[in-house]
């Protein structure tokens, strides 16, 4: 979803190539044997993190100035793929985790996105008046937890996270990235996105 969304406001168009996870084309392990997504491939470079992507779309063009912020934010998404990206997939595979405890796993992440709604307290993104990057790379893992039970996250009164949470997902900005695509084959016509790009201009 990051990745995608740092493509939409780049007005970068790339060639998309939807993988079925469990039938990993030959292609695709062959540029990147780790076989996880996203995947990009730029020539002879490939990029296989979602972060990485961001920031090769957003330094080609960045038109609404996401890179524009302090180290403060790249710390925040820092802690956003480390300790909350963890204690995220120990509460949604808990089944995975047996020797974790999930609603300790729970309550970890409960202390970063208290950190989120205090900030969004006082502004209307993680930064201050305007979305940056730190707004863009944690919103998706945010989305995945509230996801994994929708009314715990509304009852913790987190009401301005809930909000920030909400905006983006009522978006055309988000309706643009959750388009369905059929799983990528050879010899099939090519996908690109944004079908139409335009840049930073999704609300």
């Amino acid at each position: 979803m990051r990745a995608r969304l740092a493509i939409q406001s780049s007005g970068q168009q790339v060639a998309l190539q939807e993988i079925l996870l469990k039938d990993k084309p030959a292609a695709f392990l062959a540029a990147s044997p780790k076989g996880t997504v996203p995947v990009l491939q730029d020539g002879a470079s490939v990029i296989e993190e979602s972060r990485e992507v961001m920031l090769w779309a957003l330094g080609r063009d960045d038109p609404e100035g996401w890179l524009d912020m302090p180290t403060e934010g790249f710390n925040l998404i820092d802690t956003c793929d480390g300790p909350f990206k963890a204690a995220l997939d120990h509460t949604k595979y808990a089944v995975r985790f047996p020797d974790r405890d999930e609603a300790a796993e729970r309550d970890k992440a409960l202390v970063f996105l208290r950190d989120l709604n205090d900030r969004l307290t006082l502004h209307a993104f993680l930064m201050g008046d305007r979305r940056t990057l730190a707004d863009m790379a944690i919103l998706p893992f945010v989305r995945q937890f509230a996801n994994t039970d929708r009314a715990w996250f509304d009852a913790q009164g987190l009401s301005a996270l809930t909000t920030w949470l909400d905006d983006f997902l009522n978006s055309e900005r988000f309706r643009g990235i959750m388009t369905k695509y059929p799983p990528w084959q050879a010899g099939h016509d090519q996908v690109l996105f944004p079908a139409n790009p335009s840049k930073g201009s999704a609300l």
